[in-house]
């Protein structure tokens, strides 16, 4: 089958391309996709923390995971090479995030499925749009919710089971398996979980305050009684004005945060200057999709992730991460994906 040029079928606006993309459109659903017989399940997804999760439950299987997003690139404005086509036409299912983070991948993705494929948006099917976050980062008006939810290992959990569902519904000689990983998978969860709710006790109340570069633990904030009370980085991805940052100045004095949390896939002199200028630390080491080591390293993971960020969050806000740093970060079986570097 020839391979579809999104931006050639984004341009053309008659003929059978326009109809396959509108036909394809019907094929996103997490409940849709036909079992697939006879030969090993072919996987697509996004960003690298989704590449993991499903990992984790198809791990054992011959199935084939392939990432398309790179580890370390801005996921809300990554746009997708014309030879990731490939990948994404010969999947039998492709999981992203949804909640408007990957368009350009999504796009693509409709433009090359085949017909008796589908495309299952994790977050779209785990959150209702009630319950749709918007903030600093992603203000209502832009249209687009945070779409961060991976960060809150609650709906990470969610994640592994809308996967292990429609994994056994597709895949269902393999179907044992996915039931065994996602059990293992969800015990570890729930460890990660109980030790986040342990570290984040012996921070002082007033003191769980996140302001941020990046707003990428907006639900994890809600879940765990933390309060964002900022994201430096506005929604049109630029630095913010020496007014704003004058302003952001006073407004760090004022509420007395304990530190400003950069990311390592955003580096911002920024930050820096706002925490010198307020007598703040600053911790510039935050990833919200940005595996840790590489890929084959034990804690290049979701959980060793997870690990990471919490671990900084918590000795950055003056608590304990004793619990935190007892979780075992090592997949429940060995990650066979193949991660865009």
């Amino acid at each position: 089958m020839k391979l579809k040029n999104l931006a050639v079928s984004l341009i053309l606006i008659t003929g059978c391309a326009g109809s396959e993309q509108t036909s394809n459109s019907r094929n996103v659903g997490c409940d849709l996709g036909e079992v697939v017989q006879g030969r090993p399940l072919n996987i697509a997804t996004t960003v690298a923390p989704i590449t993991s999760i499903i990992a984790n439950i198809a791990g054992g299987t011959s199935t084939s995971i392939t990432g398309i997003v790179p580890e370390g690139t801005n996921s809300h404005t990554f746009e997708p090479k014309p030879s990731d086509a490939a990948s994404l036409e010969s999947a039998d299912v492709i999981f992203i995030n949804g909640l408007v983070l990957e368009e350009p991948t999504k796009d693509l993705a409709i433009a090359n499925l085949k017909e008796s494929a589908n495309i299952c948006e994790l977050g779209t099917e785990t959150l209702p749009e009630s319950e749709y976050i918007y903030d600093f980062s992603f203000p209502k008006e832009g249209g687009k919710p945070n779409p961060h939810l991976w960060t809150n290992p609650p709906m990470a959990k969610q994640y592994a089971q809308v996967a292990r569902d429609l994994l056994v519904r597709r895949d269902p000689v393999n179907a044992a398996i996915y039931e065994k990983n996602f059990v293992a998978f969800a015990v570890k969860i729930d460890a990660l979980d109980q030790a986040i709710e342990i570290a984040t006790a012996t921070i002082p109340a007033d003191q769980r305050k996140l302001l941020t570069y990046h707003d990428a633990y907006a639900y994890f904030a809600k879940n765990y009684g933390y309060t964002v009370v900022g994201a430096i980085q506005p929604s049109s991805f630029d630095e913010p004005t020496p007014k704003e940052i004058a302003a952001l100045i006073l407004q760090v004095k004022k509420l007395g945060v304990k530190a400003i949390f950069g990311s390592e896939v955003f580096p911002s002199p920024v930050l820096e200057q706002i925490g010198l200028e307020s007598d703040v630390r600053y911790v510039d080491v935050l990833r919200d999709d940005d595996l840790i080591g590489k890929p084959g390293d034990k804690e290049h993971s979701w959980l060793g992730l997870m690990r990471f960020n919490f671990v900084t969050i918590v000795e950055a806000l003056g608590g304990d991460a004793s619990a935190l740093k007892l979780i075992d970060v090592q997949d429940v079986v060995k990650d066979g994906a193949k991660y865009s570097q």
